[in-house]
């Protein structure tokens, strides 16, 4: 839910408010709409879990079988990323799965409490140690699984500033502050690119999504199948110009059906400074998370339109579990 409503990056620029708008009477109507349903579903968040738990995966695959354009682009997508997978499959399953994280983003929101998703004993370590070399972490993330409660884990790890997209409607923010105690630097706001390398230079971990569409400024890479999405290059730029270690961290599969919070250390060396070296850092940033949805394929959000192109014939690094496993 807060991934999506953040990212309406193409939708309205004309009456973007977070780049000074205004909405047009038909924007307005239809924004009011969503704030009032925003507010009054927090009054389902108070529901036990079971029954939230039971409406949100009924509510995912009312979605699947009734919004035909958003199907259609999981499926297209899905076919994209694993060529000769069951895309169909995996897109209903992964509806059902959206709408369970949307009934526990609601729970959270209306009780205002996050149960953070613990690290990995080996996740761990490697952060403590990037954040002892006294340099910052650029720590890459995406938005798989229930991502607050990854940040939520990371930040009880480690000095954590999270970089997030305002929401198309300023009234929202209030909803989203309740979920991030940790601190936060919105992209559009003045200074952030001086805030986000300052981050850096103070030895900290500075968390940024890098797997949804944006207007920042981009370089083509590899991701899920479409071998030209385009991708952010200000996290490779500002790690390179910092000398920060790279990481990513996600959820992850744990033993037991569980998940937790992996976190993986990316090589630079090599790199340097330059579009060649920040082409590269972010290629490889690309596969880093793209190896980790396609282990987690049913909770990424695929009814989000990342890029387009045709689908590649063969795609071996990508390699999705079977539908009969997502329990």
């Amino acid at each position: 839910m807060i991934a999506i409503c953040e990212q309406e990056e193409e939708a309205e620029p004309a009456g973007d408010r977070r780049e000074g708008g205004e909405w047009s009477t038909q924007q307005r109507l239809k924004n009011d709409a969503l704030y009032v349903g925003a507010r009054t579903a927090l009054v389902l968040g108070r529901l036990p879990h079971a029954w939230l738990a039971r409406l949100g995966s009924a509510l995912g695959a009312s979605v699947f079988y009734l919004a035909p354009s958003l199907r259609g682009v999981a499926i297209a997508q899905l076919e994209r990323a694993f060529p000769g997978s069951n895309a169909r499959a995996l897109a209903r399953a992964n509806f059902v799965e959206l709408g369970r994280a949307l009934a526990e983003a609601l729970a959270m929101t209306a009780r205002r409490t996050v149960d953070p998703l613990p690290l990995s004993a080996e996740g761990r370590a490697i952060l403590a140690a990037a954040v002892a070399e006294g340099r910052g972490v650029m720590l890459a993330s995406a938005h798989l699984g229930p991502f607050e409660r990854v940040a939520q884990g990371l930040a009880l790890a480690a000095p954590l500033t999270v970089v997030a997209r305002e929401s198309y409607d300023p009234r929202l923010m209030m909803l989203y502050d309740r979920l991030r105690p940790y601190e936060t630097i919105y992209r559009g706001a003045p200074g952030a690119g001086v805030r986000m390398l300052r981050t850096l230079r103070e030895g900290r971990v500075l968390g940024i999504p890098m797997d949804l569409r944006t207007r920042a400024p981009s370089v083509a890479a590899p991701f899920l199948g479409e071998p030209e999405a385009p991708t952010a290059i200000g996290p490779a730029r500002l790690a390179l110009r910092a000398g920060a270690a790279v990481l990513v961290a996600t959820a992850a599969p744990a033993p037991g059906f569980d998940l937790q919070v992996s976190v993986s250390r990316l090589t630079v060396d090599g790199l340097k400074i330059g579009t060649a070296g920040e082409t590269e850092l972010t290629r490889r940033i690309n596969a880093e998370l793209g190896a980790r949805i396609a282990a987690l394929p049913t909770m990424w959000p695929w009814l989000h339109r990342r890029g387009g192109g045709p689908a590649p014939r063969t795609n071996p690094h990508l390699q999705p579990i079977r539908v009969s496993k997502l329990g």
